[in-house]
């Protein structure tokens, strides 16, 4: 039996028409759930959904915090002012990290000034601090870029290959490629740094900003860098193509070098997926068939390609026809196929023949993954079931299966969906005390609730906590503060994150400045509306180019 109160219950239970109609435009996987059942009184104090009763006045002090996390809270805030510790330790080597961070967190309008800041202070490089510096501020290359040279240029440190590999991709990801290709020229000069890897984020940087034919001539340049152009290298470029939006370049690139580099089944299950994606199912079928012509045999990812599109498209029947079509060709469908079948039915409103699914995954001999769960959770709780949820991620450790981030994510969301904000950071604080460790879109439900409910000291702490464990801010996390402060009135803060924003060479949504436009007239904040409205502008014409 999968869990402590058997699937058949799961099974038995009866949906009202009102509910599941309710629940069909809900969001996948970190939507927010609807809550209507009663909470068990046998549940651990920290998953329970009813937290601590909240002072009548809280809802007007930007710096309430819930009594029983206050310290947790304080400790992770960072200090204004950069502290050198004096002994070196395994803390004082964090202490330095923070250190160095709170200076970057400064903003400075270029690299240089970066270095020149540094150079006042009594910092060190060394491996552990300069990659976990870079990841701290992967979406801000100014200030990426100016400690990386600053680093490089300190008497007894040498930056490794995976330290130059993690500067290439961050200037790739915030599309300063010019950077990027002169970086890429000086590991050229040295020996063994330019590899695959360095070349995969070359590649698929430029492909994810569409720039599709740059990235075909990287890898047709890559015998510059005395990097082999095989098989492995090929698929990573065909890959980086699908993914950047452009399986007609992938299947031009597999013209252009079949001849002279041999394709793998991996070649072949990369264009069926681009093609899929494309709702191309003429072409994806007759890749499969390509794929048959060169000897290789249609796997579980192939057809699972086609089964992901069809539940899309909610289109069940062919999806139980691709089932049968594997089963009759002897390819047994694995944990992600029949995770993607049962999450897009509970998307679709079909939460019972979704919980069906895992007697069917049965049937194949197939283990229930953590991914499996994950859905399985989502599901439950956007169907009202709580309990069950709950029951569901109780039970996954004693089934033996690691709850990772997405599952804890899941039930961030629903706690944050309704306002229970001790609860929701108790889990995170579970995360923090185990060995999960949290990703983005952990903190999206959370920082979203502290803007509805105008926890500002919560909010600088889990932008703090965000930044202890090397999650840089990003473009969705910015634009999520900027609309969700404008909403619950702090127009202030808001504008004050969308400098923020642009200060990192990041491009805001137009929505977003109409948003916080509107918003500024309504405060009679004229100076700042004209500026915004004049980046506006500018980001109009810069997109018309």
């Amino acid at each position: 039996m999968l869990f402590k109160f058997g699937m058949r219950n799961l099974l038995a239970h009866r949906f009202s028409p009102r509910l599941t109609a309710a629940n069909a435009s809900h969001r996948f996987l970190y939507g927010n759930p609807l809550c209507t059942t009663v909470e068990s009184p046998d549940l651990p104090p920290w998953l329970k959904f009813s937290d601590t009763p909240i002072p009548t006045d809280a809802e007007s002090d930007d710096n309430f915090v819930i009594p029983s996390l206050a310290n947790w809270v304080d400790t992770h805030i960072l200090t204004s002012k950069p502290k050198l510790p004096a002994q070196p330790s395994k803390q004082n080597s964090l202490d330095h990290v923070d250190a160095v961070s709170t200076l970057l967190k400064q903003r400075y309008s270029s690299p240089e000034l970066v270095g020149e800041a540094l150079n006042r202070r009594g910092f060190q490089p060394s491996s552990d601090l300069v990659s976990q510096v870079l990841k701290r501020f992967s979406n801000d290359w100014v200030s990426a870029l100016g400690f990386f040279k600053w680093a490089k240029a300190q008497t007894g440190y040498r930056h490794s290959p995976e330290v130059y590999n993690l500067m290439v991709d961050i200037l790739g990801k915030c599309r300063t490629f010019d950077s990027m290709w002169d970086l890429v020229k000086e590991m050229s000069q040295l020996e063994g740094y330019v590899t695959l890897d360095t070349m995969a984020k070359v590649m698929r940087r430029l492909a994810k900003a569409r720039k599709h034919e740059d990235a075909i001539e990287a890898f047709r340049r890559m015998g510059e860098f005395g990097v082999k152009k095989d098989t492995a290298a090929l698929n990573v470029l065909m890959d980086a193509l699908v993914k950047g939006g452009s399986v007609e370049h992938a299947h031009k690139v597999v013209l252009e070098f079949k001849s002279r580099i041999p394709l793998s089944s991996h070649s072949f299950n990369i264009l069926i997926h681009g093609w899929c994606r494309a709702r191309n199912f003429d072409n994806a079928r007759k890749a499969m068939g390509d794929m048959k012509e060169q000897g290789f045999e249609p796997d579980v990812f192939s057809y699972t390609n086609f089964i992901e599109t069809y539940c899309h498209e909610k289109d069940f029947r062919k999806v139980d026809q691709v089932l049968e079509e594997m089963r009759a060709n002897g390819c047994t469908p694995n944990a992600v196929t029949y995770t993607t079948v049962m999450i897009n039915l509970g998307k679709a409103g079909q939460v019972s023949k979704a919980l069906e699914v895992y007697e069917k995954m049965k049937s194949d001999g197939c283990v229930a993954d953590t991914p499996f769960y994950s859905c399985l959770i989502f599901i439950l709780g956007r169907a009202g079931r709580l309990k069950d949820a709950r029951d569901v991620f109780e039970d996954m450790p004693k089934q033996g299966v690691v709850r990772d981030a997405v599952t804890y994510n899941t039930m961030i969301s629903t706690a944050c969906a309704h306002s229970r904000e001790e609860t929701a950071l108790r889990l995170l604080k579970e995360m923090e005390d185990g060995s999960c460790k949290p990703n983005v879109e952990t903190y999206h439900s959370l920082l979203k609730m502290c803007c509805r409910k105008k926890r500002m000291k919560v909010l600088k702490f889990l932008l703090d906590h965000m930044l202890k464990n090397d999650i840089s801010l990003d473009l969705a996390t910015y634009s999520l503060m900027v609309s969700g402060l404008c909403k619950s009135g702090r127009v202030e803060d808001a504008y004050s994150f969308l400098e923020e924003m642009v200060s990192q060479g990041m491009t805001p949504n137009p929505n977003t400045l109409k948003q916080l436009i509107a918003e500024l007239e309504s405060k009679s904040m004229s100076e700042e509306k004209q500026r915004v409205e004049k980046l506006m502008d500018r980001f109009l014409q810069k997109r018309n180019v």
